[in-house]
């Protein structure tokens, strides 16, 4: 298959029209007529999953995060940015970003982040329109209500293990069934995920005061995980979807490397805190 034809797919699954407008998705570097036989798909397109498109020599990297997200003048070798760009070409490896069209597709990020906790999807928690089944966000219901500490425990369980870890705030015992997630930060939803009725909202990078105020002000309880974690499950997902649209033609990879930023984790040996 030629790259033209994979870009075809994707763009077909995640319509660039659909990003934000401050997004910057698409082809990055690469030529459309070169030939694809196999992809590696990750979160970040980092110097780890760049070495790892390379040693696995896949022809394409499909990575959810923009590289060049900032415009830029220039992309030489020399810059952190531009060294990957260099490195992409030379090993004849073409680089493909779907961010925000990725969010808001059906099936995109957040109905990944949902399936792997286990939940039945209803609808989208900020529809692209009205009653439009795409937009940011999810909502969706638990099988059966459990207590918050269990079902952060599955959380944990679902997504792959990071320093931070996972965290809940709220009564470790309230009962959540109707949950609200969004895969990368979502903390600009809170008012959002207050309207929905849910029990729990499952987000990433959730500030102190707004969360704290959110807590106080009766909303529903909150779980945070890490930024990388919220989003890895949508890698499967993006797979799935070239899979089944190229069949056994093109070998399709899920990246093994944590690229979330944090290597150490620490904690107070005493239980409580400071003011």
């Amino acid at each position: 298959m030629k790259l033209a034809d994979v870009v075809a797919v994707l763009e077909d699954a995640y319509p660039p029209k659909t990003a934000e407008s401050w997004d910057a998705v698409g082809l990055v570097c690469g030529d459309p007529e070169e030939e694809v036989t196999r992809v590696l798909v990750c979160v970040d397109p980092t110097s780890s999953t760049v070495d790892e498109a390379v040693e696995s020599g896949a022809q394409l990297l499909l990575a959810h995060h923009p590289l060049l997200l900032r415009g830029v003048n220039g992309v030489p070798a020399d810059d952190p940015k531009g060294a990957l760009v260099h490195k992409l070409i030379r090993n004849r490896s073409a680089l493909y970003c779907a961010h925000t069209n990725a969010d808001s597709a059906l099936p995109g990020v957040s109905d990944a982040l949902a399936r792997a906790i286990g939940l039945t999807v209803t609808g989208p928690l900020d529809p692209a329109e009205p009653s439009a089944d795409t937009g940011l966000g999810r909502v969706g219901e638990l099988p059966e209500a459990e207590p918050l500490r269990v079902f952060a425990q599955r959380v944990a369980a679902a997504l792959p293990a990071t320093v931070q870890g996972v965290r809940a705030a709220g009564d470790p015992e309230r009962l959540v069934k109707r949950v609200a997630v969004c895969g990368g930060a979502g903390d600009s939803f809170l008012g959002a995920v207050t309207r929905a009725g849910v029990d729990v909202y499952v987000t990433a990078d959730l500030r102190h005061h707004p969360a704290s105020e959110h807590i106080e002000s009766g909303g529903p309880a909150l779980v945070d995980v890490a930024h990388w974690a919220s989003e890895w499950p949508w890698c499967e997902q993006a797979a799935e979807i070239l899979r089944t649209a190229f069949g056994g033609r093109v070998d399709v990879l899920v990246s093994t490397r944590r690229t979330d930023p944090w290597t150490v984790g620490a904690t107070s040996p005493a239980a409580g805190g400071h003011a």
